[in-house]
């Protein structure tokens, strides 16, 4: 057990090019910039983790460091006026976990305009359960609907990469909707899984990465919500019916990106960014309200796993093998 001076954290140092990481005892004083101190009870295991933890895509730049970008827990010590001590907080985002020492810790200090209240119908556990990936998925889904889709609207939701974090609350949350939901997979496995989370039809990966045959095919998808990004982003684009749109959150398939203008002239189709990292408070306090109501809690159970802070280091390594699926929530304490 520490003292209330000391923490415990998974801290990653640098020597040359090699990232190691290591559950470690720290003093308090180590802790970040912030106005708001907070004892984390849960974090989150994400895309972006596995490659910090493996050293990977420069999103950390300065060593030692203190990954995990989300996390959840109660306050302990604030100087600022929206939080005290006992409010129950979350943090997602604002590139904690890459430039700020994040969730894979027992303490936290951050600055207030990272932080939303809880709310107050959702468990600590369950916040982490959605995390960044089910706030990307629901700020995607709402801007979708602003963009005019509707369950009315001809064709089915295409999510890609339904088997991983943002996928898997898309599905969930849109097929709650009323949505039809295509969910785009690359494994067979994932069949059942997906299916049981309320998908009503499955397409193969490899449909997706076949180039189309003209700059336009059949007016397939009502809307599209893409995690993976790369040249099959360009291809799903053609697919798109009239007015339709695409909401891009991940490039796990590479930042190129090649298309013809024709999706866009011809059918007035929408390429829409998500960055839900820097998403305003104000929307961000809307997403959570809309998950904790729209999105079936049976079903996020179903698909989350709780591991202990010396099964992330292991974890990391799988979730870029894609060896992990769902969700899952680190309890930092065990």
């Amino acid at each position: 057990m520490t003292d209330a001076s000391q923490f415990t954290a998974i801290l990653l140092e640098q020597e040359g090019d090699n990232v190691t990481a290591a559950i470690q005892t720290l003093d308090n004083d180590r802790l970040g910039d912030g106005d708001v101190t907070i004892d984390v009870k849960y974090s989150t295991l994400n895309y972006k983790d596995g490659l910090v933890l493996g050293g990977l895509g420069r999103l950390v730049r300065d060593y030692p460091h203190v990954p995990g970008i989300d996390m959840v827990g109660t306050v302990t010590d604030s100087s600022s006026p929206d939080y005290k001590p006992g409010d129950e907080v979350i943090s997602t985002g604002w590139r904690v976990g890459e430039i700020h020492w994040g969730g894979f810790a027992t303490r936290a200090r951050l600055k207030s305009e990272w932080l939303v209240p809880l709310p107050k119908d959702l468990s600590m556990q369950r916040a982490m359960a959605i995390g960044t990936a089910g706030l990307t998925a629901m700020l995607a889904i709402m801007t979708l609907e602003e963009y005019g889709l509707t369950p009315e609207n001809k064709g089915d939701v295409l999510v890609t990469g339904a088997a991983g974090g943002v996928g898997s609350i898309a599905v969930s949350v849109l097929a709650n909707l009323g949505y039809r939901v295509a969910a785009a997979t690359g494994r067979a496995d994932t069949h059942d899984y997906l299916k049981s989370l309320g998908a009503t039809s499955i397409v193969e990966r490899a449909e997706l990465a076949e180039a189309p045959k003209g700059p336009l095919a059949s007016e397939r998808w009502s809307g599209i919500v893409d995690n993976v990004g790369g040249a099959q982003l360009g291809n799903i684009l053609t697919g798109l019916a009239y007015g339709g749109s695409c909401a891009a959150v991940g490039n796990a398939g590479g930042i190129k990106f090649t298309a013809t203008v024709l999706p866009f002239l011809l059918r007035g189709v929408n390429l829409l960014g998500i960055d839900s990292n820097m998403c305003v408070k104000e929307r961000r306090l809307i997403a959570w309200e809309r998950l904790t109501r729209q999105l079936p809690m049976d079903k996020l159970d179903a698909v989350t796993e709780t591991a202990v802070l010396a099964d992330v280091i292991a974890l990391g390594g799988k979730i870029l093998q894609g060896q992990v699926r769902g969700r899952t929530v680190i309890d930092v304490n065990q």
